[in-house]
């Protein structure tokens, strides 16, 4: 997911040199390691959290790079089974193996003079992480099948969801490997960690998702804002990319108002301090309720102030135990009285 441009909901476009969005202090820090790593062909390995936009920092390394012209090419080490992996790193020749009934070149060779990207590396086997190891030291190698050895410039970035150094203790992974492997790290931070950026990364979701589906939203309603905010985003980025298409789909109007179903099932992080969805939801019902003076509906109701139908009003409020406005109010007063000794 290649992000070039930036459409904020006021509709300004803004150039992104990283093309990344983003703009809290940690993922500042990440441009800074991409800016000072991508011009020198060094070897560098991403460790993040699955969604977190691994490829995309490949991708910005590979672009600031005198090799930006150069192929970008990209292998998913944990999509391709173990017997198949070293035929697509290296390439083999017809009659190799059973089935090879062509010459094909591998993923290095199609990088030469640019930028191999080796995702999940984790996922490599052992006997295999051997002749990776050749490859990033010599630059050569051989087909399956073929004695002759092919040179290449090819400058390699890695990327992970595990711990390395573990899978080294556990004799899962190479020691010279991951020292080879991380000449520069860079670990990028999960999205709960950089929350202040989710209204950016859904605006600009929701405008290209829009826009492809030919609807005409051009809103994010306060309330969903707020669940989006509290929520905590395993899947990261690419979990909230998902989410914001499904919500671009099921809007029926100009506000985008997806269902908060799904986020309430997953939301199963427990001791983080951080509201639950229907906690985040309720408090914003109730403090437009108070602004409001608790009237529902009409033009300087809750429901307008929220921008939503009353229906969906009543709705929310009746499943979020909200059973009357009267009759909350009673009970929050009821409830501060009690915290304060008020009551006996």
């Amino acid at each position: 997911m290649v992000l070039n441009t930036f459409h904020s909901s006021n509709g300004v476009v803004e150039n992104l040199p990283h093309g990344i969005i983003g703009n809290t202090g940690v993922l500042k820090s990440v441009l800074q390691q991409v800016d000072l790593v991508a011009p020198t062909g060094s070897t560098v390995l991403i460790q993040g959290e699955t969604g977190t936009g691994k490829e995309l920092i490949a991708q910005a390394i590979h672009r600031l790079s005198p090799r930006r012209n150069a192929p970008f090419v990209t292998l998913n080490c944990a999509a391709i089974p173990a017997s198949l992996l070293e035929s697509e790193l290296f390439g083999h020749e017809r009659g190799a193996f059973t089935g090879a009934v062509m010459q094909r070149i591998g993923h290095f060779e199609m990088a030469h003079a640019g930028t191999l990207f080796l995702d999940e590396i984790g996922e490599m086997a052992l006997d295999l992480q051997v002749k990776l190891l050749r490859v990033l030291q010599e630059q050569e190698f051989e087909r399956l099948g073929s004695g002759r050895t092919t040179r290449v410039d090819v400058r390699v970035v890695a990327a992970t969801n595990r711990d390395l150094l573990q899978m080294i203790e556990a004799k899962e992974f190479r020691s010279d490997l991951y020292y080879r492997l991380s000449v520069f790290p860079i670990s990028l931070p999960p999205l709960r960690e950089r929350s202040e950026d989710i209204p950016a990364l859904a605006h600009h979701f929701m405008n290209k998702c829009a826009a492809r589906m030919n609807k005409d939203l051009r809103s994010i309603s306060p309330e969903t804002m707020e669940a989006m905010l509290a929520y905590e985003w395993p899947g990261n980025i690419r979990e909230l990319q998902n989410f914001v298409e499904r919500g671009v789909i099921l809007s029926p109007g100009s506000v985008f108002q997806p269902p908060f179903l799904p986020l309430q099932r997953k939301n199963t992080k427990v001791g983080t301090g951080r509201k639950t969805l229907d906690d985040a939801t309720r408090d914003h019902i109730l403090e437009a309720l108070d602004r409001t003076k608790w009237v529902l509906g009409g033009r300087k109701g809750t429901a307008a102030y929220l921008g939503i139908a009353r229906t969906t009003l009543i709705a929310k409020m009746r499943r979020l135990g909200i059973e009357s406005a009267l009759g909350e109010k009673h009970a929050r007063r009821a409830s501060h009285q009690e915290a304060f000794g008020v009551l006996a």
